[in-house]
């Protein structure tokens, strides 16, 4: 692992009301007194949210931090994604988080690009090394995968085709990550794969998330959440102690940072980076 690159980071997701984006701005000052690298700032499906994506992190922006937005290639075309590039880069933003997406229901055509690779190689190709662009990885295998080979092989090639780091699907078994790693190296991909990591508050929300997505809740995990049923408290004490023991196995271990999925929340996402001692590089 690359040892001397350490990243921390903080993702949101764009606002749908005005009492969510106040939210959003006392979450972003309270979380922003940390010094994370960067605030990402997600899409949603088919870029039904691109908007809200763009006003997010221009707002970001212009308090003067750095903001990484999320940009699909689901549905985009080279003519709309050359132009979102460009406001990008009008508001000083420098990092980009590529990624394939999914495809909505009812969305038929994909747009020119199918994988993430492409879009990757198009940024590159459209502006060279502006942009610090990070790419997806599955330690437990994407779940739309044929197998973890060709999973593994996709990786490689979005790696190849020009990005400079990877964020990872969240996952509580730090094994799976390692010999991810372990793998990818021994396909000659070598850029920091940075691990994301979910703060565990609600099973219930925890459960339904990771079923969506092919993260794995350990069976042991599982039931000590499941025993605590509708007391919040124990699950939120539970939830803080194995995911700081998760990032420090992980950091102890040679990890280049750590990527914060925060729901937009401050609580749990501050209170795992104050146990782990974190200060940005």
């Amino acid at each position: 692992m690359n040892t001397a690159y350490k990243a921390y980071s903080c993702e949101f997701f764009p606002p749908k009301t005005e009492q969510g984006a106040e939210k959003l701005r006392t979450t972003l000052s309270e979380l922003a007194e940390l010094k994370p690298a960067y605030f990402s700032v997600t899409f949603g499906a088919g870029g039904s949210t691109q908007e809200g994506t763009f006003d997010t992190v221009k707002e970001i922006q212009s308090k003067g931090y750095n903001a990484a937005p999320h940009l699909s290639c689901i549905g985009g075309n080279r003519d709309n994604i050359r132009e979102l590039l460009n406001k990008y880069i009008a508001i000083g933003v420098k990092r980009i988080v590529a990624l394939r997406g999914d495809m909505p229901s009812g969305m038929r055509e994909m747009g020119d690009f199918r994988y993430a690779n492409e879009l990757v190689e198009f940024i590159r190709a459209e502006t060279g090394e502006h942009f610090h662009i990070e790419v997806a990885a599955y330690p437990e295998i994407h779940p739309q995968a044929a197998s973890a080979q060709k999973d593994l092989e996709n990786f490689a090639r979005k790696a190849k085709a020009g990005a400079n780091a990877a964020i990872t699907q969240y996952f509580y078994n730090p094994d799976a990550y390692y010999r991810f790693v372990d793998d990818c190296s021994k396909h000659g991909v070598e850029i920091p794969i940075i691990p994301g990591i979910m703060p565990i508050t609600n099973y219930s929300n925890l459960k339904r998330f990771s079923d969506m997505c092919g993260a794995e809740i350990p069976r042991w995990i599982a039931k000590r959440l499941e025993g605590y049923a509708d007391d919040k408290e124990s699950i939120v004490a539970f939830g803080e102690e194995v995911v700081t023991e998760l990032c420090n196995n992980l950091l102890d271990s040679g990890a280049p940072g750590l990527h914060f999925y925060t729901m937009n929340q401050t609580g749990p996402t501050k209170t795992l980076w104050n146990n782990l001692g974190l200060e940005s590089a």
